[in-house]
């Protein structure tokens, strides 16, 4: 007979610091670079060398501390983690074992069901390894040590994600928040940001913890949510089965959606974790926690909270435009300049993502200045221009021609003309007179024809006109032809 299972699932969430250098030594941290040329004999462990600790490293930590909620440690040492792989270049790893710098802390997370309060056990800095590089049916592996020494945080949950969408959800507000706060890029492509992903399974209704399988080095959104579906599948049939489960580490295969053993899991005695000798214990002042805290920029929930009670926003969108800090920011750049709260989020979430989607490019790279979108929705809103007519004609050019104003396009394109009482009453008589048949058909009680006048007016006008006020005025002509 088959049992029921519940999943639990926790998450090691690794960030890359967005600092200049590295966490123990001045080697620049830059992406895609020619293989171990950011290196140096410190990065290296070279016999004799001393790790320095970045003290912008220890700052971005405590923002991520803060902004979810963490204790700060006053007092922390650093340990070495033991291991032997060819892309740990010292054979051992600095970390944070006994005393992390963060502890505690949540984050609420937006599921279909309803929100949902995530809780971490922790956040410890660590160093990052290197890479090993294995390229086509080439025998040999390739060592690139660039990325050694790389700052790191290592945000660990508390096991009590029960499924595949409750893991996606904190992935997604955790890359959100770092990058709001400026430490991380987010990138998972790159792997600034990946997680290792612990699941174990339980029979419904009891509350001891399964044997725990974890899956390393996750670097995409989707794929932890497969590769926690794949494993649970996998799991609950070896238990049903009459199996029994190891705990080991496992390696997910993107392609074909499951995941594949690499080696039994190695426990906390095998790491041999000691105080590293040669780093003074770390401590926190209160008066340099005031000063970070000071500093914090509106966290994303607070952003949408301002955004809802300073501009009237709905919270639809409110939700959309704090989605990044860049797009919140824009947002009120363009309210310096126009009242219009709600068009100017309605041209936001329509034309203005529908470009970037194409072009795909994030706010950051927009060429429309916040001033000019402001004077096209103040156009629109003034009803000299007709949405239709700004968001597919002026937009688009106002983004070719950024040194001009609004205004001089309009004036250059004659779009003003086509929006006067005589020039429509022209067209209206004009397409009156071509459709004559049509006219008496119309008079007869097939009013469904006044789209055809309709069409025949907005084509003279090349799309210019009003829609309404065409209609307005046809109707009034038709009664009296």
């Amino acid at each position: 007979m088959s049992i029921s299972y519940q999943p639990v699932i926790g998450l090691e969430i690794h960030a890359q610091l967005q600092t200049n250098s590295k966490i123990f030594a001045s080697d620049p941290v830059l992406f895609g670079q020619k293989a171990n040329t950011l290196i140096s004999s410190i990065s290296l462990g070279h016999p004799g060398t001393l790790p320095y600790l970045n003290k912008k490293v220890v700052e971005f930590a405590i923002k991520m501390g803060l902004a979810i909620g963490s204790k700060i440690a006053p007092k922390q040492y650093f340990d070495r983690k033991n291991y032997f792989y060819p892309d740990l270049p010292k054979g051992y790893q600095i970390t944070q074992d006994k005393t992390p710098i963060c502890i505690g802390g949540s984050i609420v997370v937006h599921l279909k069901e309803g929100n949902k309060k995530m809780e971490f056990h922790h956040i410890h800095l660590e160093e990052d390894a290197g890479k090993s590089l294995h390229e086509g049916d080439n025998p040999f592996s390739f060592l690139d040590y660039n990325r050694a020494g790389t700052p790191l945080i290592e945000m660990v949950t508390e096991p009590s994600i029960h499924s595949s969408e409750e893991a996606f959800a904190l992935v997604s507000e955790v890359r959100k928040l770092v990058r709001y706060l400026g430490i991380c890029d987010g990138n998972m492509e790159e792997g600034s940001l990946r997680a290792d992903v612990n699941v174990s399974i339980r029979p419904v209704g009891t509350t001891t913890l399964g044997t725990k399988v974890e899956i390393k080095n996750m670097n995409s959104l989707r794929n932890i949510q497969r590769a926690i579906e794949h494993e649970i599948v996998r799991q609950t049939k070896v238990l049903n089965e009459g199996g029994t489960l190891i705990q080991e580490t496992r390696t997910f295969d993107a392609h074909t959606g499951t995941t594949h053993s690499m080696r039994v899991k190695e426990t906390m005695n095998d790491y041999r974790y000691f105080p590293e000798p040669d780093l003074a214990p770390l401590e926190i002042s209160e008066t340099w926690l005031q000063e970070i805290k000071a500093a914090m920029p509106l966290l994303p929930w607070e952003q949408e909270q301002k955004l809802v009670k300073e501009f009237g926003l709905p919270a639809y969108d409110a939700h959309f435009l704090a989605d990044t800090r860049e797009m919140a920011i824009y947002f009120e750049e363009v309210a310096v300049h126009s009242k219009a709260y709600k068009s100017i989020s309605n041209w936001l979430m329509g034309p203005v993502k529908s470009h970037l989607n194409e072009k795909n490019q994030s706010i950051s790279d927009f060429g429309l200045s916040p001033k000019t979108l402001a004077e096209i929705v103040d156009l629109v809103e003034s009803s000299t221009l007709t949405h239709n007519l700004a968001a597919h004609q002026l937009f688009p050019l106002a983004i070719e021609n950024p040194a001009k104003s609004p205004a001089q396009l309009v004036e250059e394109q004659g779009w003003l003309n086509a929006q006067s009482g005589d020039e429509l009453n022209t067209w209206v008589q004009e397409a009156i007179a071509t459709y004559p048949d049509k006219v008496k058909e119309y008079q007869k009680g097939k009013k469904g024809l006044i789209a055809l006048f309709i069409g025949e007016v907005m084509k003279k006008s090349k799309g210019t006109a009003d829609p309404k006020r065409v209609n307005q005025l046809m109707s009034e002509e038709l009664a009296k032809a």
